[in-house]
C-alpha cells in the first residue's frame, strides 16, 4: 500500500511507451488502436515497450481520441450455464487482447423484457457494439431497434442467412451426422427429443434428423419426436414418455446436452442399460457430456470459439459470416444394436 515514504510508482504514459521504443506518440496511438499501416518492425517495438513498462491505455482518453469506447456487450441467455460460460470466455479471450471490456448482459427469454434491457443498456453505456445469442439474435424487434440506433452486431448462430456478420456451426448437418452415427450401428426406431422452439437451431437439428433418417433409408415417424427446452428436465420426461411406448425406440437423440443427461437418467431409473438396450447421444459437447455416465456421444459444438470470432469481428469492424466446424465425438453411451 502507497505511503508517504513509499508512494505509489508513477503510471506508464503514452510519452513513455514512444520513447522507449523509439517511435511518435502517433505511432503508439496507432497500435494501440489496431490501426493499418504501422510497420511491422515499428509494432513490435510498441508492442515490446508496452510490455516492459506495464502500459495500460486509458479508456477514456483512447474514446475520446478515436470516438470509441472500447466496450462491447455480450447479450446472452441459454439454459446451459456451460453454454453462457464458454461464450463468455471466448468473447473476453477475444477482448483482453485489444484491452476491451465485455460487458455480459444478461436476459430472461421468458419474461419478455429483452427489448427494454437492450434498449436501457444501449442507452446508458457507450458500446461500440452487441453480440447477440440465440434466441435474441433472431428477435425481430430487437433487431429493428439496434438497426434504428445505429449500433454494430454480431449474431451467433442466427436463423437462416439474413445480412450482416455471423459465426456459426451447421446444425442441421451436425444432427444427420448423429442420426448416421446411429443408423450404422444398427438402429432403427431412432427417437428425437427437440430443442426449445425458440431457437432457430432447434429447427435445424430436427430438420438434420430427418436429414439423417431419409439418407440411411428409414422411416420418420412423428410419435418418436417429444419437444425439449435445451434442459435436464424436459429431457427426462421425454424418455420417460418414449420408453413407456409399446415398442421403445432403440436410440434417443436429444437436440442438447442437458436433455441428453436427462435421458440418461430417466433410462437409469427404469433400470434400461446404457447403452446395451438403449443408445444416447446429446448435442453440444458440454463439460457435462464427458462426465455423465455413460459418458455422452454428442457433436461437438465450439462454443468458446464461437464467443472468440463473434468478438473479432465486431472489433475489425467486418460483415462476413464465419462458419466453424462440428465434430461428431463418439463415447459409451451408443453402441451396435444387439
Amino acid at each position: 500500500m502507497p505511503t508517504a515514504d513509499h508512494p505509489r510508482p508513477a503510471r506508464a504514459t503514452i510519452r513513455d511507451v514512444a520513447a522507449q521504443a523509439g517511435v511518435s506518440i502517433k505511432t503508439v496511438s496507432r497500435v494501440l488502436n489496431a490501426e493499418r499501416y504501422v510497420g511491422a518492425e515499428a509494432r513490435s517495438r510498441v508492442e515490446a515497450a508496452v510490455a516492459a513498462l506495464g502500459f495500460r491505455p486509458n479508456a477514456a482518453a483512447r474514446s475520446l481520441a478515436g470516438r470509441r469506447s472500447f466496450q462491447i456487450a455480450l447479450v446472452c441467455d441459454n439454459p446451459s450455464p456451460y453454454y453462457v460460460y464458454e461464450m463468455q470466455s471466448g468473447v473476453r479471450d477475444r477482448c483482453e487482447s485489444d484491452g476491451v471490456r465485455m460487458i455480459a448482459q444478461p436476459y430472461d427469454r421468458e419474461s419478455g423484457g429483452l427489448l427494454a434491457d437492450v434498449a436501457g443498456l444501449i442507452a446508458t453505456t457507450p458500446l461500440d457494439g452487441l453480440i447477440l445469442t440465440p434466441p435474441a439474435c433472431d428477435d425481430a424487434a430487437l433487431l429493428a431497434l439496434l438497426a434504428e440506433r445505429g449500433v454494430r452486431i454480431v449474431r451467433v448462430s442466427p436463423g437462416g442467412e439474413g445480412a450482416g456478420a455471423a459465426v456459426f456451426i451447421d446444425n442441421r448437418a451436425g444432427a444427420a451426422a448423429t442420426v448416421a452415427h446411429l443408423a450404422a450401428l444398427g438402429h432403427a426406431r431412432i427417437a428425437f427429443v427437440t430443442g426449445h422452439p425458440s431457437y432457430a437451431a432447434s429447427a435445424a437439428r430436427w430438420q438434420g434428423c430427418r436429414d439423417g433418417l431419409a439418407e440411411a433409408g428409414l422411416p420418420y415417424d412423428p410419435a418418436l419426436v417429444r419437444e425439449g427446452r435445451y434442459d435436464f428436465a424436459s429431457g427426462a420426461s421425454a424418455a420417460a414418455e418414449l420408453l413407456a411406448l409399446a415398442e421403445p425406440p432403440s436410440a434417443i437423440f436429444a437436440a442438447n446436452d442437458a436433455s441428453a443427461a436427462g435421458v440418461l437418467a430417466e433410462a437409469h431409473r427404469r433400470g434400461v442399460a446404457v447403452p446395451r438396450a438403449l443408445s444416447v447421444a446429446g448435442f453440444g459437447d458440454d463439460a457435462l457430456a464427458a462426465y455423465v455416465w455413460p459418458p455422452l456421444t454428442t457433436v461437438r459444438q465450439p462454443t468458446r470459439r464461437l464467443g472468440y470470432e463473434a468478438a473479432d469481428l465486431l472489433l475489425a469492424q467486418a460483415d462476413e459470416r464465419r462458419e466453424l466446424a462440428f465434430e461428431l465425438i463418439v463415447r459409451e453411451s451408443t453402441a451396435r444394436v444387439t
